[in-house]
């Protein structure tokens, strides 16, 4: 026997769907409360030295966080090549804005003390906003395009044609799901200051994020009922091989208006990641609330694992639906790499994720502990 037949084609191909689940989730777990702080600091910091200390309790970890998108976009480029084609492509424009947005970051780091002159730090602190808020809403909307169904169709010779335009993203559901990652992001950001800064920057974190909280359950509650009531789903309605050959044209798919919420009716734990969502939404509003730290960030990481979890398992198991012809629609079984090619990138995972992770574990045990404007105005290494 070949080594990579000891795991069927079938069981990588939803193994990796879930890595890829995992990664994604990690990114917005670890790197999103970055995304939020930078969000949050023209309202958190009112002074050059509240602005600092925001700053300083994301500024030793965002590079290692930021590993989790490295890893998100090269999984999908590896395990997923048609996917990462298609949207790479069709979101091209949004894509460059966000890694435009993404590279302020770390320019504004770098740049921001080196003039005591408050006009030339204020530049760099919009810099540092722009940085957390527009991936944020960004990435929202492409989740929102990818549950209506992305303006793309395949060719026979499997050549990808899109239709749409960067503005066509921006439609009213697409923007309510930015909406909602914006919110769940900027939550997520006042918990992180609520544990890690010191005085007022953390009272104003917990203020904030208390009130993102809120907006994130109402968001995530009207775009529920949308994608249940009103959007459209997809169905495939063709036999179609689990462990088949990475050629989407070979199956038929229909619109379907429930299809969205049909994965909860025959699979019943489905329904634990909605309500996993929500049990962390509102955890971490009564935490932020009520002035607890720990807790209260367990419970925003556990809203941006069950709300992710959620567009997964609702769309499941399409990757990116095709609006123009669902036929052309992505799936987990029909668009991945090759069974060999599975099986050596998953030894290579289950090789370094555990030392990842260990790496991670120990700089956060390294830098515990709470920033404030003493320690600040003390370390020449700060920012």
């Amino acid at each position: 026997m070949i080594l990579h037949e000891l795991i069927d084609y079938s069981t990588l191909r939803l193994i990796w769907w879930v890595l890829l689940g995992v990664l994604l989730i990690g990114f917005a777990v670890t790197d999103g409360f970055d995304l939020g702080v930078g969000a949050l600091l023209p309202f958190v910091g009112r002074t050059d030295i509240e602005r600092r200390v925001a700053i300083n309790t994301i500024g030793p970890v965002w590079e290692g966080n930021q590993v989790w998108l490295v890893l998100g976009g090269g999984a999908i480029f590896a395990a997923w090549p048609q996917l990462y084609a298609v949207s790479f492509s069709g979101f091209y424009l949004a894509m460059f804005l966000v890694l435009a947005s993404l590279i302020l970051r770390p320019v504004g780091f770098k740049y921001r003390g080196k003039r005591d002159d408050p006009r030339w730090r204020s530049t760099w602190d919009w810099a540092l906003f722009t940085g957390g808020f527009v991936p944020a809403l960004i990435f929202g909307v492409a989740v929102g395009n990818v549950i209506q169904g992305v303006p793309f169709r395949l060719t026979e010779e499997y050549g990808i044609r899109y239709e749409g335009s960067f503005f066509g993203l921006l439609n009213p559901f697409a923007l309510l799901c930015g909406l909602l990652s914006v919110s769940m992001l900027v939550m997520h950001g006042g918990a992180w200051l609520s544990l890690k800064a010191g005085g007022v920057v953390a009272v104003r974190g917990r203020r904030y994020g208390s009130v993102a909280a809120l907006a994130a359950i109402a968001l995530f509650a009207l775009c529920g009922l949308l994608v249940a009531f009103v959007l459209d789903g997809y169905r495939i309605t063709s036999p179609i091989d689990p462990s088949g050959p990475s050629a989407p044209l070979l199956k038929t798919v229909t619109r379907d208006g429930a299809r969205w919420i049909a994965n909860y009716a025959a699979y019943p734990w489905m329904i634990s990641a909605p309500i996993l969502g929500f049990i962390g939404l509102v955890g971490a509003f009564l935490g932020l609330r009520a002035g607890r730290e720990i807790s209260t960030l367990l419970f925003s990481k556990l809203a941006n694992f069950g709300i992710i979890s959620t567009v997964g398992l609702s769309i499941f198991p399409f990757l990116l639906p095709s609006s123009l012809d669902p036929r052309s629609s992505l799936t987990v079984w029909d668009s991945s790499s090759s069974h060999l090619t599975l099986f050596i990138m998953l030894v290579a995972t289950v090789i370094f994720l555990p030392i990842i992770l260990a790496y991670t574990a120990w700089v956060y045990h390294v830098l515990w502990g709470k920033v404030d404007e003493a320690s600040v105005t003390r370390s020449h290494d700060s920012y």
